[in-house]
């Protein structure tokens, strides 16, 4: 009876299911993404070091790197002649 070659040999694996909040914990924080997109409406609240006026509704107008801690944003006021940049822990989902 011939050898059998490596190819051929057969090795059981046990295989777990894994449910998507196991692999979303275990992954590196550098493959998180955004959590918002660009056209979204969202609720900004400006920091205290920023005029305290500037918070309310704004739309997402382009997604920024991260500075280190958190994704930055480039957010839209229609009422404003410009935009702002926002870090992602300032802004929320408008309902």
């Amino acid at each position: 009876m011939a050898k059998a070659s490596e190819a051929q040999k057969i090795t059981a694996v046990k295989v777990n299911a894994v449910s998507v909040a196991e692999v979303t914990a275990l992954r590196p924080s550098s493959l998180r993404t955004h959590k918002f997109q660009v056209g979204q409406t969202v609720s900004y609240t400006s920091s205290p070091i920023t005029r305290p006026g500037a918070s309310g509704s704004y739309k997402v107008v382009k997604l920024l790197p991260s500075d280190g801690d958190d994704y930055q944003y480039r957010i839209k006021n229609p009422g404003e002649a410009f935009e702002r940049v926002a870090k992602e822990s300032q802004l929320e989902l408008e309902h």
